[in-house]
Protein backbone atom coordinates (compact mmCIF):
# COMPACT_ATOMS: atom_id res chain seq x y z
CA UNK A 1 0.00 0.00 0.00
CA UNK A 2 1.25 3.65 -0.67
CA UNK A 3 2.13 5.91 2.15
CA UNK A 4 -0.51 8.02 3.21
CA UNK A 5 0.13 11.23 2.02
CA UNK A 6 -3.13 13.74 2.85
CA UNK A 7 -5.30 13.60 5.24
CA UNK A 8 -8.90 15.14 5.50
CA UNK A 9 -12.13 14.86 7.09
CA UNK A 10 -14.33 14.73 3.94
CA UNK A 11 -13.04 13.20 0.35
CA UNK A 12 -15.49 13.50 -2.30
CA UNK A 13 -15.01 11.20 -5.20
CA UNK A 14 -16.49 12.92 -8.32
CA UNK A 15 -16.48 16.37 -10.12
CA UNK A 16 -20.07 16.54 -10.95
CA UNK A 17 -22.35 19.12 -9.68
CA UNK A 18 -23.64 17.24 -6.60
CA UNK A 19 -20.59 16.04 -5.15
CA UNK A 20 -18.93 19.82 -5.57
CA UNK A 21 -21.88 21.10 -3.91
CA UNK A 22 -21.43 18.62 -1.21
CA UNK A 23 -17.86 19.58 -0.57
CA UNK A 24 -18.48 23.50 -1.31
CA UNK A 25 -21.01 23.50 1.27
CA UNK A 26 -18.78 21.52 4.07
CA UNK A 27 -15.77 23.59 3.43
CA UNK A 28 -16.72 26.72 2.95
CA UNK A 29 -19.54 26.86 5.44
CA UNK A 30 -18.92 24.28 8.07
CA UNK A 31 -14.95 24.83 7.94
CA UNK A 32 -14.26 21.10 6.96
CA UNK A 33 -10.92 19.89 5.87
CA UNK A 34 -12.48 18.60 2.29
CA UNK A 35 -11.01 17.07 -0.43
CA UNK A 36 -12.70 16.52 -4.11
CA UNK A 37 -11.06 14.30 -6.87
CA UNK A 38 -12.41 14.46 -10.60
CA UNK A 39 -11.69 12.40 -13.30
CA UNK A 40 -12.84 14.45 -16.00
CA UNK A 41 -13.77 18.03 -16.01
CA UNK A 42 -14.80 19.77 -13.43
CA UNK A 43 -18.78 19.96 -13.23
CA UNK A 44 -19.20 16.56 -14.48
CA UNK A 45 -21.90 15.45 -17.10
CA UNK A 46 -24.28 18.39 -16.42
CA UNK A 47 -21.54 21.24 -17.49
CA UNK A 48 -19.81 19.63 -20.20
CA UNK A 49 -21.83 17.01 -22.09
CA UNK A 50 -25.23 17.00 -20.52
CA UNK A 51 -27.38 20.02 -19.28
CA UNK A 52 -25.61 22.78 -20.07
CA UNK A 53 -24.38 22.70 -24.06
CA UNK A 54 -27.85 20.85 -24.81
CA UNK A 55 -29.46 23.89 -23.39
CA UNK A 56 -27.35 25.71 -25.74
CA UNK A 57 -27.96 23.65 -28.79
CA UNK A 58 -31.60 23.84 -28.09
CA UNK A 59 -31.88 27.55 -27.46
CA UNK A 60 -30.21 27.19 -31.77
CA UNK A 61 -32.71 24.52 -32.70
CA UNK A 62 -35.45 27.11 -31.09
CA UNK A 63 -34.18 30.12 -33.38
CA UNK A 64 -34.21 27.91 -36.04
CA UNK A 65 -37.93 27.52 -35.29
CA UNK A 66 -38.41 31.38 -34.73
CA UNK A 67 -36.88 32.17 -37.86
CA UNK A 68 -39.21 29.98 -40.34
CA UNK A 69 -42.04 31.21 -37.86
CA UNK A 70 -41.08 34.94 -38.42
CA UNK A 71 -42.81 34.86 -42.23
CA UNK A 72 -46.66 34.39 -40.17
CA UNK A 73 -46.16 37.66 -38.68
CA UNK A 74 -45.11 40.07 -41.66
CA UNK A 75 -41.29 39.19 -41.60
CA UNK A 76 -39.37 38.29 -44.88
CA UNK A 77 -36.34 36.57 -43.21
CA UNK A 78 -33.79 35.05 -46.01
CA UNK A 79 -30.76 33.13 -44.79
CA UNK A 80 -27.77 34.04 -46.89
CA UNK A 81 -25.80 30.51 -46.00
CA UNK A 82 -27.07 27.45 -43.54
CA UNK A 83 -26.40 26.91 -39.94
CA UNK A 84 -22.97 27.33 -39.11
CA UNK A 85 -22.41 24.31 -36.76
CA UNK A 86 -18.46 24.53 -36.68
CA UNK A 87 -18.72 27.73 -35.28
CA UNK A 88 -21.39 27.08 -33.10
CA UNK A 89 -19.91 24.03 -31.79
CA UNK A 90 -16.95 25.63 -31.21
CA UNK A 91 -18.30 29.26 -29.23
CA UNK A 92 -20.37 26.48 -27.04
CA UNK A 93 -17.20 24.68 -26.38
CA UNK A 94 -15.56 27.96 -24.58
CA UNK A 95 -18.78 28.64 -22.85
CA UNK A 96 -18.61 25.26 -21.08
CA UNK A 97 -14.45 25.88 -20.61
CA UNK A 98 -15.25 29.39 -19.10
CA UNK A 99 -18.21 27.34 -17.01
CA UNK A 100 -14.96 25.02 -15.86
CA UNK A 101 -13.33 27.75 -14.67
CA UNK A 102 -15.72 28.79 -12.83
CA UNK A 103 -16.06 25.93 -10.85
CA UNK A 104 -12.64 25.76 -10.29
CA UNK A 105 -12.66 29.19 -8.83
CA UNK A 106 -15.46 28.70 -6.41
CA UNK A 107 -13.45 25.32 -5.30
CA UNK A 108 -10.94 27.53 -4.60
CA UNK A 109 -12.90 30.43 -2.86
CA UNK A 110 -14.55 27.98 -0.41
CA UNK A 111 -10.65 26.30 0.56
CA UNK A 112 -11.79 23.04 -1.29
CA UNK A 113 -8.59 21.11 -1.98
CA UNK A 114 -8.98 19.18 -5.58
CA UNK A 115 -7.10 16.73 -7.51
CA UNK A 116 -7.31 15.95 -10.99
CA UNK A 117 -7.03 12.02 -11.18
CA UNK A 118 -8.91 8.48 -10.49
CA UNK A 119 -9.35 7.71 -7.43
CA UNK A 120 -9.82 3.75 -6.11
CA UNK A 121 -11.39 2.96 -2.37
CA UNK A 122 -8.53 1.11 -0.29
CA UNK A 123 -10.47 0.19 2.46
CA UNK A 124 -13.60 2.41 3.97
CA UNK A 125 -11.33 5.49 4.96
CA UNK A 126 -8.84 5.33 2.46
CA UNK A 127 -8.43 6.06 -1.20
CA UNK A 128 -5.44 5.89 -3.17
CA UNK A 129 -5.23 8.43 -6.39
CA UNK A 130 -3.71 8.45 -9.75
CA UNK A 131 -3.09 11.59 -10.84
CA UNK A 132 -3.09 12.55 -14.67
CA UNK A 133 -0.42 14.66 -14.71
CA UNK A 134 1.56 11.01 -12.72
CA UNK A 135 2.19 9.79 -9.70
CA UNK A 136 -0.14 8.55 -6.80
CA UNK A 137 -1.41 9.52 -3.79
CA UNK A 138 -3.19 8.28 -0.89
CA UNK A 139 -5.84 9.97 1.00
CA UNK A 140 -7.17 9.05 4.81
CA UNK A 141 -10.46 10.49 4.63
CA UNK A 142 -12.67 10.23 8.12
CA UNK A 143 -16.19 10.47 5.75
CA UNK A 144 -16.22 9.52 1.98
CA UNK A 145 -19.31 10.64 -0.34
CA UNK A 146 -19.15 8.60 -3.82
CA UNK A 147 -20.48 10.95 -6.32
CA UNK A 148 -18.82 9.48 -9.86
CA UNK A 149 -22.00 9.94 -11.76
CA UNK A 150 -23.36 7.38 -14.86
CA UNK A 151 -21.91 7.39 -18.73
CA UNK A 152 -23.94 6.00 -21.63
CA UNK A 153 -24.54 3.10 -22.55
CA UNK A 154 -23.43 1.31 -26.12
CA UNK A 155 -25.18 -2.05 -26.88
CA UNK A 156 -22.70 -4.91 -26.23
CA UNK A 157 -24.84 -7.46 -28.76
CA UNK A 158 -24.50 -5.30 -32.26
CA UNK A 159 -22.03 -6.20 -34.54
CA UNK A 160 -20.55 -3.12 -35.18
CA UNK A 161 -21.93 -0.21 -32.76
CA UNK A 162 -19.06 1.13 -31.69
CA UNK A 163 -19.00 2.55 -34.85
CA UNK A 164 -22.19 5.00 -33.66
CA UNK A 165 -21.27 8.00 -30.40
CA UNK A 166 -23.67 8.40 -27.69
CA UNK A 167 -24.55 12.11 -26.34
CA UNK A 168 -21.46 12.25 -24.93
CA UNK A 169 -19.99 12.25 -28.72
CA UNK A 170 -22.99 14.48 -29.76
CA UNK A 171 -21.17 17.58 -28.29
CA UNK A 172 -17.68 16.57 -30.26
CA UNK A 173 -19.33 17.02 -33.54
CA UNK A 174 -17.42 19.48 -35.89
CA UNK A 175 -20.45 18.99 -38.68
CA UNK A 176 -23.91 18.77 -39.25
CA UNK A 177 -24.62 15.20 -40.18
CA UNK A 178 -27.18 14.99 -43.20
CA UNK A 179 -28.46 12.25 -42.19
CA UNK A 180 -28.71 10.90 -38.47
CA UNK A 181 -30.50 8.65 -36.84
CA UNK A 182 -30.74 8.03 -32.76
CA UNK A 183 -31.47 4.89 -30.45
CA UNK A 184 -33.55 5.55 -27.59
CA UNK A 185 -36.95 6.47 -26.14
CA UNK A 186 -35.63 8.56 -23.38
CA UNK A 187 -35.57 12.41 -23.07
CA UNK A 188 -31.94 12.38 -24.26
CA UNK A 189 -32.81 10.84 -27.86
CA UNK A 190 -36.32 12.56 -28.00
CA UNK A 191 -34.32 16.00 -27.23
CA UNK A 192 -31.30 15.30 -29.46
CA UNK A 193 -33.31 14.39 -32.34
CA UNK A 194 -35.37 17.60 -32.11
CA UNK A 195 -32.02 19.59 -32.03
CA UNK A 196 -30.95 17.94 -35.36
CA UNK A 197 -33.92 17.99 -37.19
CA UNK A 198 -34.56 21.80 -36.36
CA UNK A 199 -31.03 22.35 -37.44
CA UNK A 200 -31.28 20.62 -40.67
CA UNK A 201 -30.36 17.22 -40.36
CA UNK A 202 -32.85 14.25 -41.95
CA UNK A 203 -33.86 12.83 -38.76
CA UNK A 204 -34.96 8.95 -37.90
CA UNK A 205 -35.70 7.83 -34.14
CA UNK A 206 -35.75 4.30 -33.19
CA UNK A 207 -38.07 3.25 -30.71
CA UNK A 208 -38.18 -0.38 -28.93
CA UNK A 209 -42.33 -0.06 -28.77
CA UNK A 210 -44.69 2.12 -30.46
CA UNK A 211 -44.18 5.36 -28.29
CA UNK A 212 -41.68 7.35 -26.37
CA UNK A 213 -41.18 9.25 -23.05
CA UNK A 214 -42.90 6.13 -21.39
CA UNK A 215 -42.32 7.10 -17.70
CA UNK A 216 -44.34 10.29 -18.52
CA UNK A 217 -48.07 10.92 -18.53
CA UNK A 218 -49.63 9.38 -21.75
CA UNK A 219 -51.23 12.71 -22.58
CA UNK A 220 -47.34 13.69 -23.16
CA UNK A 221 -46.36 10.28 -24.96
CA UNK A 222 -49.12 10.55 -27.44
CA UNK A 223 -48.97 14.79 -28.16
CA UNK A 224 -44.97 14.88 -28.86
CA UNK A 225 -44.76 11.14 -31.01
CA UNK A 226 -47.98 12.91 -32.81
CA UNK A 227 -45.87 16.08 -33.04
CA UNK A 228 -42.58 15.10 -34.23
CA UNK A 229 -43.99 12.61 -36.97
CA UNK A 230 -45.92 16.07 -38.20
CA UNK A 231 -42.90 18.17 -37.87
CA UNK A 232 -40.96 15.77 -39.83
CA UNK A 233 -39.12 13.36 -37.90
CA UNK A 234 -38.92 10.05 -38.82
CA UNK A 235 -39.95 7.53 -36.28
CA UNK A 236 -39.52 3.37 -36.40
CA UNK A 237 -41.42 2.05 -33.92
CA UNK A 238 -40.77 -1.53 -32.07
CA UNK A 239 -37.43 -1.48 -33.91
CA UNK A 240 -34.56 -3.58 -33.15
CA UNK A 241 -31.12 -3.07 -35.05
CA UNK A 242 -29.13 -5.79 -35.84
CA UNK A 243 -26.03 -4.72 -37.23
CA UNK A 244 -23.96 -1.67 -37.94
CA UNK A 245 -21.22 -1.24 -40.90
CA UNK A 246 -18.96 1.21 -42.46
CA UNK A 247 -20.32 2.64 -45.73
CA UNK A 248 -18.60 4.85 -48.29
CA UNK A 249 -20.04 8.00 -46.89
CA UNK A 250 -20.66 6.89 -42.80
CA UNK A 251 -22.70 4.31 -41.76
CA UNK A 252 -25.50 1.42 -43.12
CA UNK A 253 -27.80 0.09 -40.47
CA UNK A 254 -29.43 -2.74 -40.53
CA UNK A 255 -32.29 -2.76 -38.71
CA UNK A 256 -36.27 -3.58 -38.20
CA UNK A 257 -39.45 -2.25 -37.34
CA UNK A 258 -43.38 -1.86 -37.40
CA UNK A 259 -43.09 -2.21 -41.42
CA UNK A 260 -40.04 -3.27 -41.97
CA UNK A 261 -38.84 -6.77 -41.32
CA UNK A 262 -35.30 -6.27 -43.06
CA UNK A 263 -34.10 -2.69 -44.19
CA UNK A 264 -30.78 -1.06 -44.13
CA UNK A 265 -30.56 3.25 -43.57
CA UNK A 266 -27.18 4.54 -45.18
CA UNK A 267 -26.16 7.20 -42.36
CA UNK A 268 -23.83 9.89 -41.04
CA UNK A 269 -23.97 9.41 -37.78
CA UNK A 270 -25.72 6.91 -35.25
CA UNK A 271 -26.31 8.25 -31.95
CA UNK A 272 -26.85 5.57 -29.11
CA UNK A 273 -29.49 6.97 -26.50
CA UNK A 274 -30.44 3.67 -24.82
CA UNK A 275 -29.84 4.60 -21.02
CA UNK A 276 -26.62 5.07 -18.80
CA UNK A 277 -24.60 2.97 -16.13
CA UNK A 278 -23.23 4.22 -12.81
CA UNK A 279 -19.47 4.86 -13.05
CA UNK A 280 -18.22 2.44 -11.00
CA UNK A 281 -15.48 0.61 -12.67
CA UNK A 282 -12.31 0.41 -10.77
CA UNK A 283 -13.97 2.36 -7.79
CA UNK A 284 -12.55 -0.23 -5.58
CA UNK A 285 -16.01 -0.61 -4.09
CA UNK A 286 -15.56 -4.13 -2.93
CA UNK A 287 -12.25 -3.38 -0.85
CA UNK A 288 -14.61 -1.19 1.29
CA UNK A 289 -17.36 -3.07 1.50
CA UNK A 290 -19.97 -1.26 -0.65
CA UNK A 291 -22.89 -2.50 -2.07
CA UNK A 292 -24.55 -2.48 -5.30
CA UNK A 293 -27.98 -3.47 -6.81
CA UNK A 294 -28.38 -6.06 -9.50
CA UNK A 295 -27.63 -2.61 -11.89
CA UNK A 296 -24.63 -2.17 -10.05
CA UNK A 297 -25.62 1.18 -8.67
CA UNK A 298 -24.66 2.27 -5.33
CA UNK A 299 -27.39 1.61 -2.91
CA UNK A 300 -27.69 4.49 -0.46
CA UNK A 301 -30.90 5.36 1.59
CA UNK A 302 -33.01 8.37 1.69
CA UNK A 303 -29.83 9.93 3.90
CA UNK A 304 -27.57 9.14 1.38
CA UNK A 305 -26.37 6.42 4.01
CA UNK A 306 -24.24 3.34 2.22
CA UNK A 307 -24.06 0.38 4.09
CA UNK A 308 -20.59 1.32 5.20
CA UNK A 309 -20.78 3.51 8.50
CA UNK A 310 -18.87 6.36 6.89
CA UNK A 311 -19.54 6.21 3.32
CA UNK A 312 -21.87 7.83 1.08
CA UNK A 313 -23.47 8.19 -2.20
CA UNK A 314 -25.41 10.49 -4.35
CA UNK A 315 -26.24 11.61 -7.97
CA UNK A 316 -26.23 9.12 -10.94
CA UNK A 317 -24.13 6.74 -9.75
CA UNK A 318 -27.44 5.73 -7.59
CA UNK A 319 -30.19 5.87 -9.29
CA UNK A 320 -32.78 7.38 -7.92
CA UNK A 321 -33.39 10.30 -9.91
CA UNK A 322 -30.74 11.40 -12.59
CA UNK A 323 -30.87 15.20 -12.31
CA UNK A 324 -28.52 17.34 -11.77
CA UNK A 325 -30.40 20.01 -9.28
CA UNK A 326 -31.16 16.14 -7.19
CA UNK A 327 -27.82 15.80 -6.61
CA UNK A 328 -26.50 19.26 -6.43
CA UNK A 329 -29.75 19.38 -3.09
CA UNK A 330 -28.73 16.18 -2.19
CA UNK A 331 -25.37 17.21 -1.77
CA UNK A 332 -25.84 20.65 0.39
CA UNK A 333 -28.11 18.87 2.14
CA UNK A 334 -25.95 16.00 2.90
CA UNK A 335 -23.09 17.85 3.92
CA UNK A 336 -25.63 19.85 6.52
CA UNK A 337 -26.52 16.75 7.98
CA UNK A 338 -22.50 15.67 8.66
CA UNK A 339 -21.03 18.70 9.43
CA UNK A 340 -23.86 21.74 10.31
CA UNK A 341 -24.39 19.92 14.25
CA UNK A 342 -27.74 19.04 16.06
CA UNK A 343 -29.66 21.97 13.91
CA UNK A 344 -29.38 19.27 10.57
CA UNK A 345 -29.10 16.51 12.64
CA UNK A 346 -32.60 14.92 10.09
CA UNK A 347 -31.28 16.98 7.48
CA UNK A 348 -32.14 14.86 3.42
CA UNK A 349 -33.90 15.69 0.46
CA UNK A 350 -37.68 15.07 -0.45
CA UNK A 351 -37.56 12.94 -3.36
CA UNK A 352 -41.56 13.11 -3.79
CA UNK A 353 -42.92 15.48 -6.39
CA UNK A 354 -39.68 16.84 -8.45
CA UNK A 355 -40.20 18.61 -10.99
CA UNK A 356 -38.39 17.95 -14.50
CA UNK A 357 -38.22 19.33 -17.90
CA UNK A 358 -37.58 17.60 -21.63
CA UNK A 359 -36.46 20.16 -23.88
CA UNK A 360 -38.51 18.80 -26.56
CA UNK A 361 -40.10 20.47 -29.71
CA UNK A 362 -42.46 21.68 -27.66
CA UNK A 363 -41.09 21.48 -24.04
CA UNK A 364 -42.51 19.65 -21.70
CA UNK A 365 -43.06 19.91 -18.18
CA UNK A 366 -44.20 17.16 -15.71
CA UNK A 367 -44.68 16.71 -11.97
CA UNK A 368 -45.86 14.16 -9.71
CA UNK A 369 -47.71 11.54 -10.27
CA UNK A 370 -49.03 10.37 -14.24
CA UNK A 371 -53.21 9.73 -14.88
CA UNK A 372 -51.93 5.98 -14.53
CA UNK A 373 -50.31 5.42 -11.38
CA UNK A 374 -52.79 7.98 -9.20
CA UNK A 375 -55.87 5.44 -11.04
CA UNK A 376 -54.10 2.64 -9.46
CA UNK A 377 -53.24 3.99 -6.10
CA UNK A 378 -56.16 6.06 -5.93
CA UNK A 379 -58.97 4.56 -7.58
CA UNK A 380 -61.99 6.71 -8.21
CA UNK A 381 -60.82 9.40 -5.96
CA UNK A 382 -59.03 10.65 -8.81
CA UNK A 383 -60.78 13.79 -10.45
CA UNK A 384 -58.47 14.86 -14.31
CA UNK A 385 -59.16 18.27 -15.55
CA UNK A 386 -57.40 18.87 -19.24
CA UNK A 387 -57.34 20.86 -21.88
CA UNK A 388 -55.75 21.30 -25.32
CA UNK A 389 -54.99 24.41 -27.82
CA UNK A 390 -53.70 26.36 -29.71
CA UNK A 391 -51.51 28.86 -27.83
CA UNK A 392 -51.46 32.70 -29.28
CA UNK A 393 -48.40 32.82 -30.54
CA UNK A 394 -49.26 30.55 -33.33
CA UNK A 395 -53.08 32.12 -34.00
CA UNK A 396 -51.03 33.88 -36.89
CA UNK A 397 -49.42 30.74 -38.70
CA UNK A 398 -51.35 28.30 -41.26
CA UNK A 399 -53.38 25.24 -39.66
CA UNK A 400 -50.17 23.00 -40.40
CA UNK A 401 -47.76 25.05 -38.45
CA UNK A 402 -49.61 25.18 -35.08
CA UNK A 403 -47.72 22.94 -33.05
CA UNK A 404 -50.07 21.50 -29.54
CA UNK A 405 -50.43 23.02 -26.31
CA UNK A 406 -52.26 20.64 -23.74
CA UNK A 407 -52.51 20.65 -19.84
CA UNK A 408 -53.64 18.15 -17.27
CA UNK A 409 -54.56 18.14 -13.62
CA UNK A 410 -54.65 15.63 -11.54
CA UNK A 411 -56.73 15.97 -8.54
CA UNK A 412 -57.46 13.54 -5.73
CA UNK A 413 -59.94 13.52 -2.86
CA UNK A 414 -62.97 15.98 -2.15
CA UNK A 415 -60.31 18.52 -1.62
CA UNK A 416 -58.88 17.69 -4.77
CA UNK A 417 -55.15 17.67 -4.09
CA UNK A 418 -53.01 18.39 -6.98
CA UNK A 419 -51.10 15.44 -7.30
CA UNK A 420 -50.02 15.53 -10.87
CA UNK A 421 -49.48 18.51 -13.60
CA UNK A 422 -48.02 17.64 -16.97
CA UNK A 423 -47.41 20.53 -19.38
CA UNK A 424 -46.40 20.21 -23.41
CA UNK A 425 -46.37 23.77 -25.02
CA UNK A 426 -43.76 26.89 -25.74
CA UNK A 427 -42.35 27.86 -22.15
CA UNK A 428 -42.91 24.68 -20.38
CA UNK A 429 -40.10 24.52 -18.85
CA UNK A 430 -39.93 27.76 -17.01
CA UNK A 431 -43.99 27.56 -16.05
CA UNK A 432 -43.08 24.76 -14.21
CA UNK A 433 -40.75 26.12 -11.98
CA UNK A 434 -43.65 28.35 -10.35
CA UNK A 435 -46.31 25.62 -10.24
CA UNK A 436 -44.06 23.24 -9.09
CA UNK A 437 -43.77 25.24 -5.88
CA UNK A 438 -47.72 25.12 -5.35
CA UNK A 439 -47.55 21.03 -6.22
CA UNK A 440 -44.93 20.81 -3.68
CA UNK A 441 -47.07 22.52 -0.72
CA UNK A 442 -49.55 20.65 -1.86
CA UNK A 443 -52.24 22.80 -3.42
CA UNK A 444 -55.76 21.97 -3.92
CA UNK A 445 -57.72 23.00 -7.29
CA UNK A 446 -59.53 25.15 -5.49
CA UNK A 447 -56.09 27.30 -4.39
CA UNK A 448 -55.55 27.02 -8.48
CA UNK A 449 -58.90 28.50 -9.29
CA UNK A 450 -58.01 31.28 -6.65
CA UNK A 451 -55.55 32.82 -8.26
CA UNK A 452 -56.26 35.53 -10.79
CA UNK A 453 -55.28 34.51 -14.59
CA UNK A 454 -52.75 36.64 -16.28
CA UNK A 455 -54.31 36.94 -19.88
CA UNK A 456 -53.44 36.81 -22.42
CA UNK A 457 -50.84 33.89 -21.82
CA UNK A 458 -51.00 29.72 -22.30
CA UNK A 459 -50.45 29.35 -18.27
CA UNK A 460 -53.40 30.99 -17.65
CA UNK A 461 -55.10 28.15 -18.28
CA UNK A 462 -53.81 25.82 -15.51
CA UNK A 463 -56.27 28.03 -13.54
CA UNK A 464 -59.10 28.34 -15.20
CA UNK A 465 -59.55 24.43 -16.03
CA UNK A 466 -63.31 23.38 -15.82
Amino acid sequence: MAPITKECDYLVIGGGSGGLASARRASGQWGVKTIAVESGRLGGTCVNVGCVPKKVTWNAAATAETIHEAKAYGFSVKETAPFDWTTFKHKRDAYVKRLNGIYAKNLDNDKVEWLYGRAHLLSKNEVEVDLHDGGKETIHAKKILLATGGHPNIPKNIPGSELGITSDGFFDLEKRPEKVALVGAGYIAVEMAGMFHHLGSETHLFIRHDKFLRTFDPMIQDKIVSEYERQGIIIHRNSSQSKVEKAEKGLKLHYSDSSTKEGTLDLNCLLWAIGRAPEVEDLGLDKAGVKQNERGQIIADEYQNTNVENIYSLGDVCGKIELTPVAVAAGRLLSNRLFGGPDYKDAKLDYENIPSAVFAHPEVGSIGMTEPAAREKYGDKVKVYNTSFTAMYYAMMDPEDKPPTSYKLICVGPEEKVVGLHILGSGSSEMLQGFGVAVKMGATKKDFDSCVAIHPTSAEELVTLK
